[in-house]
C-alpha cells in the first residue's frame, strides 16, 4: 500500500507510567507503512533472563473459542543486542520462537500479516477477532500483532503507533502522563481492540459512565451520532437492568464494510463488523439488539468469571464449562433488558424465543448439552455446535429465570442473582471453575441443582410447556393453523393465555417488568 508521509506518533520508550511503574515491554508499530498488508513490529525489551527464552504468539484469545495460531501469520522474526548485533532465533512449533541468548536481547523485530486478506487453508479466523489494514483505516487486535516473552504475560506494556495525522483512534485503552496508550498486561492489551482511520465519533454520559462510539463507514453512510441515538434507550434500560454500570467508560467500535462478520465483546469495549447500507431506523434497532448482548458482557465475564478466564492460557486453548454463563446468560439478558425496558413487546420476545427454538431444531445436534458445547468448543465438531449457546442456551436461561422467580414469589430471578454474583466476585476475583454450579445452587434453591443436571450438564428435552405456563404463556410444540386444504402445521408456537390466573399474571409481570 501507499506509504503516507504525514505521521502522528504515540511516543513510547522505557517510560515512567502514571502508576509509577517502568515497563519492560515497549512495542512500536508503524501504520504509515502499510505495504504488503503487514504490521511492522519492533519490541524494545529489557531485563530478559533464561526463563524468558521463548517468544510466544497467541494460539487463541478470550471470547473466541477458536484456535487461531497467530504464529502462522508471522514473518522475518529477528532479535538484536544493544549494539545492533543479531542474536539467533529459531521457530518452535506453530506459535513460538526460541531466543538463544535472551539476556543480551534489547530489541525484537518482525512482520505479521493482517488476517482479513491473508488466505489460510484451515482455521479461518473470525474477522471481528482479527486484523485489517486498508488505505483509510486499520483494525488492530493485540493478540494478532504482538506476543510476549515466556513468563511476561503479566508484565505492563506500552504500544507506540505511527499513523496518518488526520486519522482518529478509538479504543478503551487509556493514556499515561506522557500521552501514550498502555496496558497493565498482555491480557489487558488483548481485551482492548483499537480502530484507527477515517472515523466518526460520538459520546454521551449514562449515569456517570461515559459511552463512546467510533465508526468506520466505507462510503460514510453511517455515522456514530446516528448509532448513539438508536442505542440510547437500550443503554438506559441496561443501566437499570444491572443497577448502574460497573465501569466508568465504555467504547463501541463499528466497521461497516462489504460483508457481515459479527461482533466481539470485551470488558470495556465491543467491536462490530457489519455490511454497509443506508442508515435506517430498523437497521439501527438490529444493531442495538446485538449491542445489548455485547454490552452485557461488562457483567459476564468482566465481573463474573472463572479462574480459566482470569488466568487465560494463550499457549494452549483451554475451555471453561461455564460458557452457559458467559454467552447464554448474556443473550438472555440482552432480550430481557429490552422487554423490561419497553424497547420490545412481549409478543416480540415470544417471537424471538420461537426463532431460537427453530434454529436449534434445524441446525444443531440435540445431544449436545451446554457443557458439552463448552468442552468441545476448540474442536471441529464443537465449533459446529458452538453458536447454539445463543439459541437453545438463551432459552434454557429463560427457563432458569422463570424457576428462580417462581421459588422467590417473583422477587429474585436470574437478573437479581447475577447482580449478586457480580458484587460477590468482581473483575479481580475469579470463581472456582469446578465448584461454580454448587455455589450458584447454594445462593438459590435445591431445585436449581436438578435443573442444571438435566438442562445444562445434560441435554434432556426442555420443559417448555410446563415452565411457560407458570407465566401465563401457552406453548405448543406443534399446532395446526387453518382448516382443510389451508391447514398448516406450525412448530414452536407461543401464545399469551388470555385466561391466565391471578398467580400466572403476577408471575408474568415479574418476568417481564422486574427492574
Amino acid at each position: 500500500m501507499k506509504k503516507l508521509l504525514t505521521t502522528t506518533w504515540l511516543i513510547v520508550g522505557v517510560v515512567l507510567l502514571s502508576c509509577g511503574q517502568k515497563t519492560s515491554l515497549n512495542y512500536s508499530i508503524d501504520l504509515n507503512d502499510r505495504s504488503n498488508d503487514e504490521f511492522k513490529v519492533t519490541l524494545e525489551v529489557q531485563g530478559l533472563s533464561e526463563g524468558n527464552n521463548i517468544y510466544q504468539f497467541a494460539a487463541t484469545a478470550p471470547g473466541t473459542y477458536q484456535t487461531m495460531n497467530i504464529g502462522r501469520f508471522v514473518k522475518s522474526f529477528r532479535a538484536f543486542d544493544k549494539k545492533g548485533n543479531e542474536i539467533a532465533t529459531k521457530k518452535k512449533g506453530e506459535n513460538q520462537w526460541v531466543l538463544t541468548n535472551p539476556k543480551k536481547i534489547a530489541k525484537i523485530e518482525y512482520r505479521v500479516a493482517e488476517t482479513w486478506d491473508t488466505p489460510v487453508e484451515e482455521m479461518e479466523m473470525y474477522k471481528m477477532c482479527g486484523t485489517s489494514m486498508e488505505d483509510d483505516h486499520v483494525l488492530f487486535n493485540a493478540h494478532c500483532v504482538i506476543g510476549y516473552p515466556r513468563g511476561m504475560q503479566a508484565e505492563p506494556l506500552t504500544i507506540a503507533l505511527a499513523y496518518p495525522e488526520k486519522w482518529k483512534i478509538g479504543t478503551a485503552l487509556s493514556k499515561n502522563d506522557q500521552g501514550a496508550y498502555y496496558a497493565k498486561n498482555f491480557d489487558h492489551a488483548v481485551d482492548s481492540p483499537i480502530l484507527l482511520g477515517r472515523l466518526s465519533e460520538a459520546s454521551a454520559d449514562f449515569n456517570g459512565t461515559k459511552v463512546e462510539l467510533y465508526t468506520y463507514s466505507k462510503t460514510d453512510k453511517i455515522k456514530s451520532a446516528d448509532l448513539l441515538e438508536s442505542m440510547s434507550a437500550m443503554l438506559e434500560a441496561a443501566n437499570k437492568f444491572v443497577v448502574n454500570f460497573p465501569v466508568d467508560r465504555y467504547t463501541f467500535l463499528f466497521q461497516f464494510e462489504d460483508f457481515n462478520a459479527g461482533a466481539w465483546e470485551h470488558s470495556y469495549s465491543s467491536e462490530y463488523v457489519y455490511i454497509e447500507d443506508d442508515y435506517a431506523v430498523d437497521g439501527g434497532a438490529k444493531i442495538t439488539s446485538t449491542a445489548a448482548h455485547e454490552f452485557f458482557h461488562i457483567i459476564t465475564p468482566l465481573n463474573i468469571h472463572s479462574e480459566i478466564i482470569q488466568q487465560f492460557n494463550f499457549v494452549t486453548p483451554t475451555p471453561s464449562n461455564h460458557l452457559w454463563l458467559y454467552e447464554s446468560t448474556t443473550e438472555w439478558a440482552s432480550d430481557m433488558m429490552q422487554v423490561r425496558g419497553g424497547l420490545i413487546t412481549l409478543e416480540e420476545l415470544l417471537g424471538q424465543l420461537r426463532y431460537k427454538l427453530r434454529v436449534d431444531d434445524y441446525y444443531f445436534d440435540s445431544n449436545y448439552s451446554l457443557t458439552k458445547i463448552a468442552e468441545t468448543s476448540f474442536t471441529e465438531s464443537g465449533q459446529k455446535q458452538y453458536s447454539n449457546v445463543y439459541y437453545k442456551g438463551a432459552v434454557i436461561i429463560n427457563l432458569l429465570d422463570i424457576l428462580l422467580l417462581e421459588k422467590s414469589d417473583g422477587k429474585r430471578g436470574m437478573r437479581e442473582v447475577v447482580n449478586e454474583l457480580s458484587k460477590k466476585y468482581g473483575p479481580e476475583k475469579a470463581f472456582p471453575e469446578d465448584h461454580f454450579f454448587d455455589i450458584f445452587v447454594e445462593m438459590t434453591y435445591p431445585e436449581v441443582a436438578d435443573f442444571f443436571a438435566k438442562y445444562v450438564k445434560a441435554a434432556e428435552p426442555l420443559p417448555l410447556e410446563e415452565y411457560y405456563a407458570k407465566v401465563g404463556i401457552r406453548y405448543y410444540p406443534e399446532k395446526t393453523e387453518g382448516e382443510g386444504d389451508e391447514a398448516k402445521v406450525e412448530k414452536f408456537v407461543f401464545e399469551v393465555d388470555t385466561t391466565a390466573s391471578e398467580k400466572q399474571l403476577a408471575m408474568r409481570k415479574a418476568w417481564t417488568t422486574n427492574l
